[in-house]
Formats: C-alpha cells, structure tokens, sequence
C-alpha cells in the first residue's frame, strides 16, 4: 500500500508540475450525458469522463464509434474489472458497432460505482452511453463527406523455405537419434526449383496470392434542421471494402454497408415532448472458401504441391489420361488440385473451385421517447419514458462443391520425370443451387419511467431527484447448419433512486442507489439493493482557500462509497441448484458379471447463494490551474469484489465429496478480489505566436490482488491470496543444458524426455523435483489490462491548417512467445526463430552435448514439453507506444467560399495505426495464423452546404 502511494504522488506531482504556465480553455458549463439524464459539467462529482465526437471529427476522422478512446478518457479500459462495461446507444444496450462514429454527438464513461448504480446489475462494471446527434433550431443544412483510403500490411511473418525446413528437420531427426527424413537429392531438388511440383515449396505470402494494398470508401450525407415544433437529424452512409487476397474467387471478397438513421424530436404542447429514432443497417459480404490465413501458418511448404501438371503425366497411362478427361476442375487447363490421404481439401483449391459465402447482416432499431412537464402540479416536476425494439439477423447465403484431388507417384521415364499414378480422394460433385448456411437473430426490448425532480430554491439551494424503472430484455437463437436452435434469454429489471442536494454549487451530497433482481440467484434471494453515497465540496469557493493557494482557480473534491450488487460474476443460470444425472457412475452385480450406470450427483443445493458485491471508495478532484488555463480531473479508487463462487474444492468440504464422476458440491460465495488505482484526464491548451497548440493526457495506474481463496498448497509462495489477479505464473528458467552431465546433477524436471539443448528451470521449493509446484508469479499479464496505460492527443492549429495526432501507450506488464511460431513443435512449419537454434552433436562418448549455443532450444522431431513452458526463457516485457492516427485538415476560408453555394469545405488527410514504439515491435505487428495488422492511408473531404 505505501509503495502505491508512492506512485500515485508522483504521478500527480508530474501531472502538475506540467500544468504551470501552460493555458487551458476556458471552464464551460456544458451538459454531460450521465445514467438517465444530463449534468452541468460543473456539478460532475468524479467518475465521470465525456467526449465531444462533434467537435472531435472537424480534425480526427473515424469509423468505429469507440475510436481511440483510451486517448481521450483516464480509466477508460473496462477490462480492469475482469469484463467490458455496460454499453447503451441513447440510453439502450447496444453494440459498439451499431453506430458508426459520424453518427455520434458524444461518449460517456461512467466509471464511479455512483455513477453506475442506477443501471442496477448490468452496469456494476462500468458503463458507456454513445448519445447520437440530433437536430436543432436552424435553417436546414446538409453536410456530405467522403473517404477513400488503403489498407497497407505491416508485415508478415516470416517461415522458413522449404529446403531449409527439409535440412533443419534432419538436424530435428539427429537430435532425437532417429534417420533423415530428406535425402540430400531432395533438398538440392527442392533448392533448385528444377520441378516445384514433385519438390514443391509453397510461400504463401507470395504476391501471387497477395495484392500489396487494398481499399475503402465511404461516403456519409448528413440532414439537419429543424424550428420550434420539429427538429429532424438524418444520417445516410454507405461503406465499401475490399480485401487483400487476390487469388482465386478471393479476388471477389467484399463488404458493402448501407446505412440510414432517422432522429426526430417533437414539441407535441407546452407541456409534452417527443423523440423518435429509427435505424436500419444493412450489411452484405462476400468471402471465398478456405482458411487462407490459417493454413499458412501450418502447412509445411514441401509438404505437398497444391496442384498437378496435366504435362507431365505420363502420355501412355491411359488410366491418367481417363481422370483428366473425367474431372470438372482442370484449372487453366493445365493442372488437378493436389492433395494427399491426410490432406483430402486444399486452401488454394478451396479459393479456386470450392465456392462461397454471402453473409448478411440486417439491424433495425427503433426507439421512442416521451417528456411530460408537470410544473402544473409543481415546478420542477417532470416524467419521462421510452420503449425500443432492436432486431438483428445474420445468415449466410453459401454455395459449395465438393472436389477431387490427386497425389501424384513420380519416376524416371524415357529419361524424364513424369506422373506415373494418381491417387484420387473424394469427387468431383455438381452443385447448382445456394443454401442457407448459419442463421441467428436476436432482439432487445427495452423500457424505461423516470419521475424526476429538480428545483432550485433562492440560487442557493439546489435539488435534484429521479425514481427510474428501467429493463431490458435480449432473445437471442442460434441455428448452425441447420443442426438446432439454442434460446438464451437475458434480463435486467432494476428500480433505481436518486436524490441530489447542493448549496450554491459549492457543498454537494448524493444518494443514489437501486433494487437489482435476478433470475440467476434462488426465489426468495433474488433482490436486492445497491446503495452509494457521494459528497462535494468546491473548495476553491472557500476564502480561506482562494486568498492563499493562487494556482487553482477552480478546485472541487469529491469522496464516494458504493455497495453494488450484481450476477455478471455468475456465469449461468441455476447454479444454486442441485441436481442428478443418470450417468453417475457404473455399478456391479453377480460378481462383476452384469451392471449398470447409476444416478449421481452432479452438484450440491446452495439455496443462499447471492449476489457478488463491488464495494468501492473513491476520492475525486476536479480542477483548473494557472489562471483558468489547465482542467483536470482525477480519481483514486480502492474497490473490493466479495462473494466470487467457487464449489469449496479445497478448504471448504472433504474431498471425498468429489471425484471425476460425482459432485455434492454446492457453489458458494467465498472468494474476495480488490482493486486499487488512480486515473487522470488532463486538457492543456495555449497560443504560442499564430499557433494555437493543444495537449490531451490520459492516464491510469492501478494494482490488483486476490484477498480470498479457496486453495490449497503445499509451499506459501504459490498461494493466489496477496498476488495480483492477473498474475502470469511460470517457471523460472537457467538457461540451457549443456552436457548430460549437466542433467544428471540437476533437478528432474519432469515434462518429458530432457537432452541437452534443453532449457533447464530453477528448483524453486528445493525438492529435487521440477513440476508445478515450482511455478511463480513473473508478472503482470499483458493481454489483460498493463498496469499502467496512457493516451495523449495533441492539435497544432495555424491559419487554415490543423495537424492533430493521438497516441496510446501500456507498461509494467509481461507475456509469453508461446504461439506456434515460437513454440515449433514436431513436424510443424519452421518459423525463422529456430535460425538461431542450438544445436548438439555426440562426443566420442556418444553422449550428446551442445556444440553451438543459441537463443533457441535445440530442434526436435517430439512435442517437447519441456522446452515448451511458460517461462522467463519465453518472457517478453508488453510495454508499448503506438502513434495511432495523425491527420492534416485545412478548412477552406469562408470568405472564399461566399459567392458558392457551399457554406463550409475541409479536406483532410490521416494515416493510422501508423507505429509502434517497442522493444518487441515486430513480434507485437505480426499477426499469425490470422490476417496481418494494416497501416490505413485516408483522404476525405467534409462539404456543408
């Protein structure tokens, strides 16, 4: 705890520091979407983090609607708490990518366990609201943009080529004292490229497969206006993309998105309002057949030739002559698909003859919204409800026709090297009709009544009140090739309470709380109530404060403390009920001669299981520096997760009830988590000659442990309690083993067979053994959330020209090289790591020993699962730095364009995921067995007319 402390003052320390003498703009007092309405921003009490994407994309261009986000917004990895937040589209749960960033108006996170709390169990993890743009008083006005850009790859990864995959599995053979599997000819054949398709050596990123680039483009017309009785906001999109396979049918791949939103608002009287949204997305896309990107990262590369030459079969087999004349599937007219017994389908054949998938994806959503005024029956009185209908389907349109493929025999006649045989597998089959492939749909429903309160009395005293009813419910079906539907139904019902008191903006006090329900949790336990408490205090207001510390003009404290209740830790549905199976073991009778299964126990009753509670404290600061020229806002937060389930395995009941084939275990809440951190958001701006130059920093630094554990070990030091949730345990490697002799005066390390070239790990426990027991916590994990992660956006504005770029960052956490492009296994495809291989030969002892000592272990032929442990051998740090985006936006002057009919014209250029600043930069930008990482190259433009 001390040494957290440590690091949160010197982080803030710096953070200040910074701030002097630099300018800031000027404190507003806009409205921030927060749970079931709108603040000042003046009155947030912390926990609370908004965007302007309006605003945001005159200079910083996107299509996904959480774009980058992390640069704008402290805190804003959700991850920290084990799952991602709660997100709602204009109040309803929604995916991210049912809207697009151009539709957006702004983005909250709400982080604080105050915040959340009127979103009942679903939102104990945080919650986002995307509010999307709606109309105003105004004259209409239509704005149109358009893109074009190209996605570029970073990089590939890089395998070796045949010949010396074919050399180095020899060496593998040697190791494990086994014969060549390659014959010298074989390897001089398949280096000299004398005939590809009996010596076949297969690059998949050839740029036969593979274009260099691919597009793009959208184009988006906006629709806005409105006048007192109507406000109207339309939002037209259509998107197009290609893909970076060129080969076979995969140069047909595309997606093409059509888009429309319709936002009205209405005045219906003095006293009642309405607001309607109607959306439809329509999404189609074209894929050829076959794991392209799969298949590449495991196929050999001499393993087998994709395709057989009809010219060199040989001319007198009338039995070859009769298969060619006989198959539908001559590609070019000069060869069969290739294959083997173990490889009946090939990807390229695949691509070629197989056929394709036609995806479609349909989302309509709609939704309404009603505000009466009831300051007749007294001011500030108000009602507000709504309803929404989402429907989402997919399907896929697909045709397929299976193929035949050949394995070659090759010998020696009249002097040339020619197909003797073929070996058919499978047919040749005609299909002339598509079918229906996967389907599934889902819809949501959703309502919400509020009752809301909000007075001031005399400018001093200032009310604010909400009694909100809100749920939804989400169906979703599955039907996968047509082998059965699967209904998972999910609900949240809540009655949420708010009520809020300040004194002329300078004393604040909260209460917010809600009734959660779950259907996860027994009859009779499934409510409960989750209430939260928060006080401010504006203390730059106080005189004793302003007339002494003069580089705040504007500080505001915040304190909090929340008991949130929620089941998003409980995995399924009955998990406090026991139940039986008939397979619950087999039991004899006539001496062993007959028998049968009984029923068993499969789980105990736990009728008292209950929700898993988030407790949390929270200290806020809100501020302005220097004049009024820097904001800030920061938060700690120390939060506690009690009653995690767990069947009590280890400490709790004997171990006789359990084994392998029966349970009497119930879940119980037992095991307890916390979390501690601070997170910072920092705006800076200042005028420097004609530029005016603005700074964003994010920022958060947090730590985890597990404070509650059922387990049981035999050596403290692998006890989970007091270790970071997110802990990598591994074992601690010594290098490589040089000698047999070596081995034999080291711990048994007992994976498998161990040979010199091998990694040796540290006995940690002294036993002389090395298994599990001697794992220990290396480090944080590095596909969870780092330590500490940061953004910074920056903006440069001189005249007309606007150069803005954002960047993210991470620190403090590790991961391990345990793909299969490191972890090469028996005859797997050999990456160009085992270049630096070490490599052992016998000694006139016949013992093996290393005669060369590399960064790899030495090759094998076997799965090796000694060398192949998460260890420090593997253990790489996962600190990072990416320049995500840059653009450059000039904004053509309005006096030039006066006598058009365009009232506001921007051209812009940007490029993202640009860079990566790291130690293991080329590792972290390729991806395996998956299509690789792009560079995107955009140009747009953005015309109002």
């Amino acid at each position: 705890m001390k040494k957290n402390k440590k690091v949160y003052t010197v982080l803030f320390a710096l953070l200040i520091a910074s701030s002097l003498g630099i300018r800031a703009q000027e404190k507003t007092d806009s409205l921030v979407h927060v749970a079931f309405g709108s603040k000042a921003k003046t009155d947030l009490l912390g926990g609370v983090n908004s965007v302007d994407i309006s605003a945001l994309l005159d200079k910083n261009y996107g299509t996904y609607s959480l774009d980058n986000l992390e640069s704008f917004i402290g805190g804003y990895n959700g991850n920290i708490w084990g799952q991602g937040a709660l997100i709602l589209v204009d109040g309803i749960p929604r995916s991210a990518s049912d809207v697009r960033l151009v539709e957006i108006a702004s983005i909250t996170v709400l982080k604080g366990a105050s915040n959340v709390a009127l979103y009942g169990s679903t939102g104990a993890k945080g919650v986002i609201l995307i509010t999307t743009k709606r109309g105003a008083i105004k004259p209409l006005q239509i704005d149109v943009r358009a893109n074009t850009g190209l996605f570029a790859p970073k990089r590939y990864p890089t395998y070796l080529n045949a010949s010396e995959y074919m050399t180095l599995f020899n060496e593998a053979s040697r190791n494990d004292g086994v014969a060549a599997r390659y014959t010298a000819e074989e390897i001089f054949n398949t280096a000299s490229g004398v005939n590809p398709y009996q010596y076949p050596d297969v690059n998949f990123y050839s740029s036969d497969y593979i274009k260099n680039v691919f597009s793009r483009s959208d184009v988006t017309t906006e629709i806005s206006g409105g006048n007192e009785r109507t406000r109207y906001y339309t939002n037209l999109g259509l998107a197009k993309s290609n893909d970076i396979l060129k080969y076979g049918d995969s140069k047909n791949n595309d997606a093409l998105s059509f888009n429309v939103r319709a936002n009205v608002d209405m005045k219906l009287t003095d006293w009642l309002s309405a607001s309607t949204d109607a959306v439809a997305v329509v999404t189609d896309s074209y894929t050829a057949r076959g794991n392209f990107w799969g298949t590449a990262a495991t196929l050999r590369p001499n393993w087998f030739s994709p395709w057989v030459p009809v010219d060199q079969l040989d001319m007198g087999n009338s039995n070859l002559q009769t298969l060619v004349e006989n198959s539908k599937n001559i590609i070019d007219g000069k060869y069969l698909l290739g294959g083997t017994s173990n490889d009946q389908t090939n990807t390229f054949a695949d691509m070629l003859v197989a056929g394709y998938i036609k995806s479609k994806h349909r989302r309509f959503m709609f939704n309404v919204n009603a505000h009466a005024d009831l300051s007749g029956i007294t001011e500030g009185l108000s009602l507000n409800g709504g309803y929404s209908l989402d429907y989402q389907t997919f399907y896929n349109e697909a045709f397929k026709e299976d193929y035949a493929v050949y394995q070659p025999t090759w010998a020696q006649v009249d002097g040339k090297r020619l197909i003797t045989s073929l070996t058919k597998f499978n047919n040749d089959l005609n299909s002339t009709n598509e079918y229906i492939g996967e389907t599934n749909y889902n819809q949501t429903m959703s309502f919400r009544t509020q009752l809301d309160y909000t007075r001031s009395f005399g400018l001093e005293h200032n009310v604010d009140a909400s009694l909100v009813g809100w749920g939804y419910f989400i169906q979703m079906a599955r039907d996968a090739n047509h082998e059965g539907s699967t209904y998972q139904p999910l609900r949240n019902t809540n009655l949420g309470v708010r009520a809020a008191y300040n004194y002329r903006q300078k004393y604040y006090a909260d209460f917010t709380g809600a009734l959660v329900h779950s259907a996860k949790l027994a009859p009779g336990n499934r409510s409960a109530f989750s209430p939260t408490f928060t006080l401010g205090w504006r203390i730059s207001d106080e005189p004793f404060f302003s007339e002494n510390i003069s580089v705040f003009d504007h500080l505001k404290l915040s304190a909090s403390y929340g008991s949130l209740n929620q089941d998003l830790d409980i995995p399924n549905y009955y998990m406090y009920q026991g139940y039986f199976v008939n397979d619950g073991g087999w039991y004899q009778w006539r001496d062993g001669v007959a028998g049968g299964e009984t029923t068993g126990s499969r789980q105990g009753e736990n009728l008292d299981l209950s929700f898993i509670k988030r407790k949390e404290f929270r200290i806020g600061l809100d501020a302005a520096l220097s004049n009024n020229l820097i904001t800030l806002d920061a938060n700690y937060f120390l939060q506690q997760t009690n009653g995690l389930l767990t069947q009590g395995t280890a400490t709790i009941f004997p171990s006789y009830f359990s084994n392998w084939d029966f349970s009497f275990l119930p879940y119980l809440n037992y095991n307890n988590d916390r979390r501690e951190g601070v997170d910072f958001t920092a705006n800076l701006h200042q005028k420097t000659g004609q530029v005016n130059w603005s700074l964003g920093l994010t920022g958060m630094y947090f730590s985890s442990r597990a404070t509650k554990r059922d387990e049981r070990f035999e050596d403290d030091y692998q006890y989970r309690v007091g270790n970071p949730l997110d802990a990598y345990w591994g074992y601690i490697s010594e290098g490589i083993f040089m000698n047999q002799q070596e081995i034999d005066n080291h711990a048994e390390q007992r994976f498998g067979e161990v040979k010199p070239g091998d990694i040796k790990y540290r006995d940690i426990n002294g036993d002389g053994i090395i298994d599990s027991r001697d794992q220990v916590n290396l480090g944080h994990n590095g596909w969870a959330v780092s330590p500490f992660t940061y953004g910074i956006n920056v903006t440069l504005r001189w005249k007309n020209f606007t150069l803005f770029a954002l960047g993210s960052g991470q620190a403090g956490a590790i991961g391990f090289k345990n793909n299969d492009y490191f972890w090469v296994r028996g005859a797997s495809k050999y990456s160009e790591v085992v270049l630096d291989r070490t490599e052992i030969e016998k000694n006139s002892s016949g013992e093996y020993e290393v005669t060369k000592l590399g960064s790899y272990p030495r090759l094998t032929t076997t799965s090796n699962n000694n060398n192949f442990q998460n260890s420090t051998f593997w253990m790489y740090k996962n600190n990072r730095f990416n320049l995500n985006r840059v653009q450059l936006t000039y904004d053509f002057d309005k006096d030039l364009l006066s006598k058009t009919f365009i009232n506001g014209l921007s051209v812009y250029a940007n490029g993202d995921n640009l860079l990566v600043v790291s130690k293991e930069r080329k590792m972290m930008e390729t991806n395996i067995g998956s299509a690789p990482q792009y560079r995107f190259y955009n140009v747009g433009f953005k015309a109002s007319f």
